[in-house]
């Protein structure tokens, strides 16, 4: 199961090594990591990251975290309602005949482009992931010459209650 694990930390040298290590240690990847400061503390920093893995050692990764020195709080979001984005700068050929379709997939995905070339567009949007994709796998037939992906980010959804 995807879990997105949000990480407050203390914004010091070599955080980012051991939290990212404790992963690798033990043999999980990260599909997604995205870390920046946050407006709490001066020097925090809130990580996002996004892994696979069953409940039970997700669990046991959290605990890990936990006792990492300048680890502050960890939340599992991804058992809450939350907001996810990411976001994509796709560079795509823009010859004459393509680009009228490059744009209307562009304004589907309410997406935008950000800088053009006589040869090609490059476009940006944002998203889940699943939008970021989809947009790519319809760009893709025209001629994707470069994608830049942030990783996700992450919030839970503010309270209902006034």
């Amino acid at each position: 199961m995807k879990h997105t694990i949000s990480v407050l930390l203390q914004n010091k040298p070599g955080v980012l090594s051991r939290v990212t290590g404790l992963f690798s240690g033990r043999g999980f990847n990260i599909e997604s990591l995205s870390v920046a400061p946050t407006l709490q503390e001066k020097n925090v920093s809130c990580l996002t990251l996004v892994t696979d893995g069953e409940d039970a050692i997700i669990e046991q990764i959290t605990k890990q975290l936990h006792k990492l020195i300048d680890v502050i709080k960890v939340t599992d979001i991804s058992e809450q309602e939350y907001v996810e984005r990411e976001m994509a700068l796709v560079r795509v050929k823009a010859e004459p005949a393509s680009r009228a379709e490059v744009l209307r997939i562009v304004d589907i995905f309410r997406g935008r482009v950000v800088d053009v070339s006589p040869k090609s567009f490059a476009v940006e949007v944002t998203g889940t992931g699943d939008k970021v994709k989809a947009m790519i796998d319809l760009l893709r037939p025209i001629g994707v010459q470069e994608i830049i992906r942030t990783g996700t980010i992450a919030m839970t959804r503010a309270s209902k209650k006034y």
